[in-house]
């Protein structure tokens, strides 16, 4: 792999990665234990830093497909980086709407109970966080 693209890739895997750790393993559980958060406030709050986390991981994913794209990548690379784009693409297109749909009855004032889909968002995060470390090591290793 080239030393740009290899260099911009891990770069941009890093910064996704550090994203990644401080919105869904700090932030998320965090806000729900201020004082004074309900549960639809703690909601709607999230919705909004994940909304915008989402966008940032798109921008940061298709940097980090189109500088290993472009570099001749390893296996070492290469894998991780579909990895973590597949595993972001079913959390986009998968998951996260049957989250978005519970927490509206949330908003709505139903009481709903737990969803599956929140673990199963979860342990994609635990993945995702594997993927984008191996691909960022793999990355700087190659630059």
């Amino acid at each position: 792999m080239n030393a740009t693209s290899a260099a911009v890739a891990g770069a941009a895997a890093f910064t996704w990665l550090g994203m990644v750790l401080a919105i869904s393993f700090l932030e998320a559980p965090l806000k729900f234990r201020a004082p004074g958060i309900t549960v639809p406030l703690g909601l709607g709050i999230g919705r909004l830093v994940f909304r915008a986390l989402n966008l940032a991981e798109a921008v940061l994913a298709a940097v980090v497909v189109t500088a290993v794209a472009s570099g001749s990548p390893t296996a070492a690379v290469a894998v991780p980086t579909a990895a973590a784009a597949v595993l972001l693409a079913v959390q986009l297109a998968v998951v996260r709407p049957v989250l978005n749909r519970r927490s509206d009855r949330v908003l709505a004032g139903e009481d709903v109970p737990r969803s599956g889909a929140h673990h199963l968002y979860i342990a994609l995060e635990v993945l995702k966080t594997a993927a984008l470390f191996g691909l960022g090591t793999a990355a700087l290793a190659a630059a």
